[in-house]
């Protein structure tokens, strides 16, 4: 997980990650809403397509629960991750709905990329993994302890 902390330049921001995409061959984002057009342009400029996400964050954060429950995902070992996540509070608007996000004062920026990314992994199904050493496709069925065990086995 990479996160740019403020104070920093948006655009200057903007081109190390679409640098980090570039590396990884890596031409399509998905990312929320926030700042209107001006992400999906300095992406564009940059060569990278940024698809707005399908759920506005309260939906994502909504979605992520059960994933954790039910042990579909799990989370990377990172304080800030689970501080953003533990600190997330959940307000019944005057006309029912439910909406989740930060406390006043408080980030979730971590936490939003985190149920993100879940979102996209499991209910959509596009995200595909490549052994990082021969490039090759992994199927659904291969995992990080199968790939390991044939990485050490090679040493």
């Amino acid at each position: 997980m990479r996160e740019i902390r403020a104070p920093f330049n948006p655009e200057d921001a903007t081109e190390e990650f679409c640098k980090l995409l570039r590396s990884y061959c890596i031409s399509r984002v998905t990312g929320d809403r926030y700042a209107g057009e001006w992400p999906r342009e300095q992406f564009r400029k940059r060569g990278i397509f940024y698809v707005p996400s399908e759920l506005p964050k309260s939906g994502l954060y909504l979605d992520l629960l059960p994933k954790l429950n039910s042990r579909q995902i799990r989370l990377l070992d990172n304080a800030r991750l689970v501080n953003q996540l533990a600190g997330l509070e959940r307000r019944t608007a005057r006309g029912g709905k439910d909406s989740i996000d930060h406390s006043p004062g408080a980030h979730d920026d971590v936490a939003n990329v985190c149920a993100g990314l879940a979102s996209i992994a499991v209910n959509q199904n596009t995200v595909r993994c490549f052994d990082l050493f021969t490039g090759a496709e992994m199927s659904s069925q291969q995992n990080a302890k199968d790939t390991l065990a044939s990485m050490t086995r090679g040493l």
